[in-house]
C-alpha cells in the first residue's frame, strides 16, 4: 500500500549519465522511484551529469546520455505532476554548495571512499591519470543531497558510504556555523533487486562496463535481450535452486524473474526442471517489463519539446528550493553577500 504523501519529507536521488541505463538500474532503483517514492514524499530526481566528468569522457556522448536518461526516467513512469525531474548542471546551487562541502570535509575522508580507491586504481592500471574531481566528487554528492533539505536518499549499498559522508558533513557544518542543513539518511530498498551481470553473476550489472554481453540495456531490441538472457552463464549441475553462493548464475536469473513478476525466487525455482526453461521464462518476463517502457520512450523522443519543458520546469523548482539554503550557508561561513 502506498504511504500517505507528506511535504514534510523530502527525497532526493539521481542517476549518472556515464552509460546507457540498464535493467539493473530500473529494477534496483528507478521502479521504486516510480511506484513508491514519488507518491509518498516531495521527491526530486536528478540526472547528475557533473559526476560524469570525473573520468575521461566524450562531451557529445555525455550530452546525449543525459537527455536519454531523463527521457527514460519519464518513460519509466516518473510523473512531473508528482515529482521534480531535472539535470544537475542546470541548477548552479549544486556547484556553489560543493565548494563549501570541500571546505568542510577532510582529505582523509575523501581518500577513504571505497569508490575512489577502486576507480583511481582502475585509471592508473589503464595508464591514465586520476582527475582531482574523482577524489572530491563525494563533496559534490553531499551538496546534491543537502542543498534540498533532503531527509531520505534511496540508494544501493554501494552508495551508502557517500550518504554517510553527507550526514557527517551536515552535522559538522551545523556544529561550526549554525543549523543550516537537514541531516539525511540513506534508505536501502526493503526488497532490493540485485541484478548481476549475466556473464559474470558475481558482479553488478553496471552501465559503464566495457564488456556488454551480460548487460541488458533498457533500449535493447527484443532479439538482443532474448539472446543475452539465453546465453547467461549458469552453473555446474542441472538442478534449478536458489543459492547465491553455490549457484550465482541461476540465482541471478531467479532474482531477475522474481523482480519482473513480483514473485519469490525460492518459490520460482521449484517451477523449473532445466536451465533452458528458466532462461526462456526470464527472457519473456524481461521483455514484458521493457515493452511499455520502450514504447513510451519512442513517444517522448518524437516530442522533444515536452522533455525540454519538464527539465526546464524541474530546474526552476529545484533552484527555488536550493537557493535560499545555499545563501544561508554562504552567510553562515562568513561570505559577504553581494551588494
Amino acid at each position: 500500500m502506498t504511504e500517505t504523501k507528506t511535504a514534510e519529507r523530502r527525497i532526493f536521488s539521481g542517476v549518472k549519465p556515464s552509460g546507457h541505463l540498464t535493467l539493473g538500474n530500473y529494477l534496483g532503483a528507478v521502479r521504486r522511484w516510480v511506484q513508491e517514492d514519488q507518491h509518498r514524499a516531495d521527491a526530486l530526481f536528478c540526472v547528475v551529469d557533473l559526476h560524469a566528468l570525473t573520468v575521461e569522457h566524450d562531451p557529445a556522448r555525455v550530452r546525449r546520455l543525459t537527455r536519454q536518461a531523463a527521457t527514460l526516467l519519464l518513460a519509466s513512469g516518473l510523473d512531473p505532476e508528482l515529482c521534480t525531474l531535472f539535470v544537475q548542471s542546470h541548477v548552479d546551487e549544486h556547484t556553489r554548495l560543493s565548494y563549501l562541502m570541500e571546505c568542510t570535509a577532510t582529505d582523509g575522508e575523501m581518500r577513504r571512499m571505497i569508490q575512489y580507491k577502486e576507480k583511481s586504481a582502475r585509471e592508473r592500471a589503464g595508464g591514465g591519470s586520476v582527475r582531482l574531481s574523482l577524489l572530491t566528487y563525494p563533496a559534490l554528492m553531499a551538496a546534491d543531497i543537502l542543498v534540498y533539505g533532503t531527509h531520505e536518499v534511496p540508494v544501493g549499498e554501494d552508495q551508502t558510504q557517500h550518504v554517510e559522508l553527507a550526514r557527517d558533513l551536515a552535522q559538522r557544518f551545523n556544529q561550526r556555523y549554525g543549523p543550516v542543513f537537514t541531516v539525511p539518511r540513506a534508505v536501502n530498498p526493503r526488497v532490493s533487486a540485485r541484478v548481476m551481470d549475466l556473464q559474470d553473476p558475481t558482479s553488478k550489472m553496471g552501465k559503464s562496463h566495457a564488456e556488454t554481453a551480460g548487460i541488458v540495456y533498457l533500449l535493447d531490441e527484443p532479439d538482443v535481450v532474448r539472446k543475452k538472457v539465453m546465453r547467461a552463464v549458469t552453473d555446474s549441475g542441472t538442478e534449478v535452486r536458489y543459492d547465491r553462493t553455490e549457484q550465482p548464475g541461476v540465482a541471478n536469473l531467479l532474482d531477475i524473474l522474481a523482480s519482473c513478476t513480483d514473485g519469490k525466487p525460492e518459490v520460482l525455482a521449484e517451477e523449473f526442471s532445466s536451465y533452458g526453461a528458466l532462461k526462456g521464462a526470464t527472457a519473456e518476463a524481461v521483455l514484458e517489463v521493457l515493452r511499455p517502457l520502450q514504447a513510451r520512450h519512442a513517444e517522448l523522443c518524437a516530442d522533444p519539446s515536452y522533455v525540454d519543458g519538464v527539465l526546464r520546469a524541474g530546474a526552476e523548482r529545484a533552484r527555488g528550493l536550493a537557493r535560499p539554503r545555499v545563501d544561508e550557508a554562504y552567510a553562515a561561513v562568513g561570505l559577504l553577500p553581494p551588494a
